[in-house]
């Protein structure tokens, strides 16, 4: 995958042919190279599955279920292909395929010409494993005819299924979670080259455990063009396993000023800006020094004997009111992360307001901040101005930053954080399943770890501290740093999911998971085995995990 970029269906076609003609690597060798990834996959992940059946379309997509069935059989598997549509149609790579195929004397082959005769292979759809092979990424929906009819039988056979590319009925341009067409289920799927939309916007699979992986095949990095300025955040992970240098001092990775709580009538949320502090110092900040009202420094002091603390003035009620911040709290100071637990008390506004226009260190905003902002959004472009300013909101945050409902956000994700970003000249962390971070220049990552378990108080609070953290320690690639924070966060709560329930999981929990996050092996692809594919999602986190 090299540069990480995710490509549209036309950009995949191109890099296809790109590869072919002007670097001179056969199509045909793509397709081997396709279908060796599928069969390698299907044996390594369904070991017990003895019994494959393969749904091969008419086109490339069929081609590399085609070999995959080849490959599966001559490892001493029971495969039997079925070949949707009239093998005389076949054409190119797909029809060499083929005749591959029909050379191999192990697998049962059916051509189906009808719905009656596919109809009479019921039996088929009742295997360890289905390898979906019918339609891929330049497929247009709807599904008619007979893949439609295939899909159908797939859908109530119960068998694990196995999509090549893409399941079957899915447009690989889509960018919302869910498809309203009728797609084929999928436990798994494998695409190559490079991710498309589909991939890492939509729920592909039954599961979001489930594994969702890419395979090189053979392309060049240069023929990997594309123009959507669309990336996986999982790729920024490589800036944190670089290894510290031995001479390293906590100085060299950053000081940061986490202030939010709230103590006493305003309510208690002085556990806010501790779990801010805890997750930065986790993630490797130098220090944290957690400034909140004077009421709330007991329980942050409390919470651990690595946060250092400041006492702020109060209200009667327990909130922040404005003063004038003495200079050593300021000092030495590299990150500023603030709003959780804070509330939006009229003098809590102006403090917050205050304090972010006269500092201009690298700030993370968060919580009941980007509510204060929100109700004065002149202040915005000012506070970003030649400084890095990091918003971390949720869709109803979102939404009232935006001067929109929180329907429309969800509608249109993807362009309301960008457009937002740009305007304001500031990164923006939209959160959610696949939350999205959009840069000032137009880019943006999209993140695939994460999981249910994380709606739940507190995980905003982590992800703030994290994202402060990780910019302490590498504030000249803070886009990068932005990206690591986001997919550190998910992936550690998928460690720690492992061990709990979705129902029963403390945001906090998952703070003893970061070190197998950080040493996790995503996007190392080697010649075999699992480190043959990127992991975008699924159950290599489990085998990451037995190997920690």
């Amino acid at each position: 995958m090299s540069n990480w970029r995710i490509l549209s269906s036309a950009e995949m076609q191109a890099c296809d042919r790109a590869t072919v003609e002007q670097f001179g690597v056969g199509s045909f060798d793509l397709m081997r190279a396709a279908s060796a990834a599928v069969a390698q996959f299907a044996r390594r992940h369904f070991p017990r599955a003895r019994k494959i059946t393969v749904l091969c379309g008419r086109g490339n997509n069929g081609g590399d279920g085609m070999l995959a069935a080849r490959l599966l059989a001559e490892a001493g598997l029971e495969v039997a292909a079925l070949l949707l549509g009239d093998p005389a149609s076949l054409a190119g790579d797909a029809a060499e395929a083929w005749k591959l195929l029909t050379g191999t004397p192990q697998i049962q082959i059916h051509i189906i010409s009808t719905e009656q005769e596919l109809d009479q292979h019921r039996a088929a759809f009742q295997a360890g494993l289905l390898i979906d092979a019918l339609v891929g990424t330049g497929f247009q929906p709807p599904l008619r005819g007979l893949p439609l009819a295939a899909v159908e039988m797939a859908r109530a056979s119960g068998s694990p299924i196995l999509a090549v590319d893409l399941p079957s009925g899915w447009p690989a341009d889509e960018t919302s979670a869910l498809f309203d067409g009728l797609v084929c289920p999928a436990d798994a799927v494998v695409t190559f080259t490079a991710p498309k939309p589909a991939h890492v916007f939509g729920h592909l699979t039954r599961s979001w455990d489930q594994p969702l992986v890419v395979a090189p095949i053979g392309s060049p990095e240069q023929a990997i063009i594309s123009s959507l300025d669309l990336h996986w955040a999982g790729a920024a992970l490589e800036l944190v396993q670089r290894p510290r240098g031995a001479e390293s001092n906590k100085g060299n990775f950053g000081h940061i000023l986490a202030v939010g709580g709230s103590f006493g009538a305003a309510g208690g949320k002085a556990g806010a800006p501790a779990m801010v502090g805890m997750a930065a110092l986790r993630s490797g900040a130098g220090l944290v020094t957690v400034a909140v009202p004077e009421p709330a420094l007991v329980p942050v002091a409390c919470f651990a004997p690595e946060l250092m603390t400041w006492p702020l003035a109060a209200t009667a009620q327990g909130c922040l009111r404005p003063q004038q911040l003495p200079p050593e709290l300021l000092k030495g100071k590299t990150v500023l992360a603030i709003g959780p637990g804070l509330g939006q008390a009229p003098e809590t506004a102006d403090f917050v307001c205050d304090l972010l226009m006269q500092t201009r260190m690298p700030a993370v905003v968060d919580a009941d901040a980007l509510n204060i902002l929100a109700a004065r959004p002149e202040l915005l472009p000012r506070i970003a101005e030649n400084r890095t300013v990091v918003l971390t909101p949720h869709p109803g945050e979102m939404a009232r930053l935006a001067g929109i409902s929180t329907a429309e956000v969800q509608a249109n994700r993807l362009e309301c954080a960008r457009s937002f970003s740009r305007r304001n000249g500031l990164i923006v962390v939209l959160k959610g399943a696949r939350t999205l971070i959009a840069h000032p220049d137009g880019r943006v990552a999209v993140n695939t770890s994460g999981n249910p378990a994380m709606a739940k108080g507190g995980s905003g609070d982590l992800l703030a501290g994290m994202v402060a953290g990780l910019l302490a320690q590498h504030p000249q690639q803070a886009a990068r740093a932005v990206e690591a924070a986001v997919y550190l966060h998910g992936l550690a709560a998928d460690f720690a999911v492992r061990e709990a329930d979705e129902h029963t999981l403390l945001a906090t929990d998952s703070l003893a998971f970061l070190p197998r996050a950080f040493r996790y092996p995503a996007f190392h692809v080697g010649k075999e085995g699992a480190d043959r594919y990127v992991w975008l999602q699924g159950e290599v986190a489990g085998h990451a995990a037995r190997r920690a």
